[in-house]
């Protein structure tokens, strides 16, 4: 699990390789990845928006971005959390993401980036 603090926002992520779904004679890789969102600032904060930069060994890196996080523009009061799960598609088993949400402090309207720290995308093949 990786970590990142920015204003009081922690964000974590656990990534998951999905074997299952995974089928490495056609190049296609799964992997999940659950992050939390936990707002450790004194401000109420929702979520906007979020960019992500995926770098897959076997592709140049690509950007995705779009509003919310899978459908949702969650709202956290100070304490709070929030958890969801997403997933990726590589054409290898090497690879890594990094990203920035955008949110919103509700109390002035203030848009800040939050970090979300990278992580690695590592097939369990090329692990040890």
């Amino acid at each position: 699990m990786v970590t990142a603090t920015t204003n009081g926002i922690e964000v974590s992520v656990e990534v998951t390789y999905q074997a299952e779904f995974s089928s490495p004679m056609q190049h296609h890789y799964v992997f999940t990845y659950k992050v939390t969102i936990q707002n450790k600032s004194s401000q109420t904060v929702q979520l906007l928006r979020r960019k992500w930069e995926i770098a897959d060994a076997a592709e140049t890196t690509k950007t995705v971005e779009g509003e919310g996080v899978v459908g949702q523009q969650p709202i956290l009061e100070p304490g709070q959390s929030h958890s969801y799960v997403s997933g990726c598609n590589l054409k290898s088993g090497l690879g890594k993401m990094v990203g920035t949400y955008y949110m919103q402090k509700l109390f002035d309207g203030k848009i800040m980036e939050v970090k979300v720290p990278e992580f690695q995308l590592i097939a369990n093949f090329f692990q040890n």
